[in-house]
């Protein structure tokens, strides 16, 4: 059995430039550099299994780029979303809600985390992810030192886990 990696990273609110817009340069780099990073932790670090939160940002970004390198490429991957709660997408848009469960759906394994929304179910979340990967994929803004993504560092360091920091701000 291989290297697991998860990732953390910011909502669309977060990110340095319109998180929307497809065509934008910025959002093509991040990508770019996502995919390579992905690749890399495949060839060059063993990495099977990747872990997702599944939020809409960086988890679903990461989450499609994985599922595209198995369906494509490396066979041998797999993907693992953990959900922090069966409702994660109640006050989501009908767009990001379809984009959800298509990752859903293509998905290796779904792990619930939480049976119910709590205030802290997001941050269990992310440390399931953490405690049950080798490395730490965070895209971060670089600017905001509170929320998910900071406290998932921070955890991340704590527990004393390799972590990979792309910055957002890096791709502007």
């Amino acid at each position: 059995m291989g290297n697991i990696c998860c990732v953390t990273g910011h909502r669309p609110s977060s990110f340095p430039w319109n998180f929307w817009d497809p065509d934008s340069v910025p959002r093509q780099k991040y990508l770019q550099v996502m995919a390579s990073a992905i690749d890399h932790a495949i060839r060059e670090d063993g990495v099977d299994r990747f872990i997702a939160g599944g939020a809409i940002g960086a988890d679903t970004d990461f989450a499609e780029t994985v599922l595209h390198y198995r369906d494509c490429i490396h066979e041998h991957i797999r993907l693992e979303i953990a959900v922090p709660c069966p409702n994660q997408n109640l006050k989501w848009t009908e767009q990001d809600k379809e984009r959800y469960q298509r990752i859903l759906d293509s998905a290796d394994l779904v792990t619930t985390v939480s049976d119910r929304y709590t205030r802290f179910c997001m941050q269990k979340r992310n440390e399931y992810m953490v405690d049950n990967s080798d490395i730490v994929f965070a895209f971060w803004n670089n600017t905001i030192a509170k929320g998910g993504t900071w406290n998932t560092i921070q955890y991340a360091k704590k527990k004393q886990k390799r972590i990979e920091l792309f910055v957002l701000n890096d791709y502007i």
